[in-house]
Order: structure tokens, then sequence, then C-alpha cells
């Protein structure tokens, strides 16, 4: 707080490629989450988090942040924070809706790989069409040495021993996890909307 406030924001942390999020615990007010923070704490993303990793860590945590945050509270040993002394505007993240879930090929392949892990288990997972019918991507590696050319976005370039590699607007992106009846090659395209 006062940033990610709303819903899905482990999403969102995601997808905005951040590099940790946070367990804030704040009093209530009539805004939603604009309250005076009590305590927060930030846990570390990095590129082998997805959001099923992000959401053990939050259940996990949860629980001690509240505990120790009560103490500070019957203690009388602490001074609330405005949020607007952080920020004076934060954002609001929204709900997921169907149909968010479809990759758009044209952004880079770091925001495509944000995206893929996201929205993986238990989420609905990311989506796109290919051959006319619909792929579930679960899994991506983002090779960041990987070299950055022009070609045609959606394009199926190569083939590796777990999957096959895809061009997004800057290079291409390793999908090695997915859910497609059917046979992906070598110059097949996914739709680009």
């Amino acid at each position: 707080m006062p940033f990610y406030r709303g819903r899905n924001i482990l999403n969102w942390a995601l997808i905005n490629d951040e590099k940790s999020f946070g367990i804030t615990v704040h009093y209530i007010d009539e805004g939603i989450d604009t309250g005076d923070i009590i305590l927060q704490k930030h846990y570390e993303i990095n590129d082998s988090d997805d959001y099923s990793t992000l959401l053990q860590t939050a259940h996990n945590q949860c629980g001690y942040v509240l505990y120790e945050a009560l103490k500070m509270i019957l203690g009388g040993d602490f001074k609330p924070i405005k949020q607007s002394n952080i920020d004076k505007y934060g954002f609001y993240c929204t709900q997921r809706k169907f149909g968010d879930e479809m990759i758009d090929w044209n952004q880079n392949s770091r925001d495509v790989f944000n995206f893929i892990r996201a929205i993986t288990h238990p989420a609905p997972l990311a989506r796109a069409i290919i051959n006319d019918k619909e792929m579930k991507i679960i899994k991506a590696i983002y090779h960041q040495n990987a070299p950055t050319y022009k070609c045609v976005n959606g394009a199926i370039v190569g083939i590796s021993k777990d999957g096959f590699w895809v061009k997004c607007a800057d290079k291409a992106l390793e999908i090695t996890e997915f859910e497609y009846e059917g046979r992906i090659k070598i110059g097949d395209r996914f739709k680009i909307s």
C-alpha cells in the first residue's frame, strides 16, 4: 500500500515485473485499502517465481505479519503511516475477467513471460490461438541473452527439447509447459489480435 490496492495483486505484481511484493496490515476506513498502515513486510520476487509460489509465500506469511501487527497495537508501540505520506495517489488493480488471459505476442518477451507466470495455476492460465485451436500456456522461460531481431510476432521460430520458441516483439521466448491438442512446427503462427 498505497500501491496494488484492490484485487488480484499478486497477478498484477508479476505482470508489472516487480522485484518484490508486500503484505500490509492497515486500518479499515471508508475507502478500499486506503486506511493507515500498521505494518508492512516485503518479499523478493525472482524469475523462478510465478503466481503459485507468491500465493504460497503470502499464505505462509500473512499470519505472522498479522500477529506482529497485533502485538504492536496491544503494546501501543507504533505510529500508523498515512498512505498519502508514501505516495499522494497510489493505484488500484482491477479484477481479471474472462478474455484477459489472451497473450499479446506484440509485446516484448519479458512482458509475455511475466504475463504467463502471473496467471499460471491456480489461475486460469495464459491462452493463445494457433492452427484454429486454443493453447493453454503454463510455463515459459525468459532468456535474457536471446538475440533481438525483427520477424513475424507470434511465429514459431524453434523447437526445443521441452517445447518451442515463439517470436515476440523483441526476441523469442521459450514455452516449456502447455496444453494443446495438436502438433507444433516451425513456421506455425499464433493468432495476433
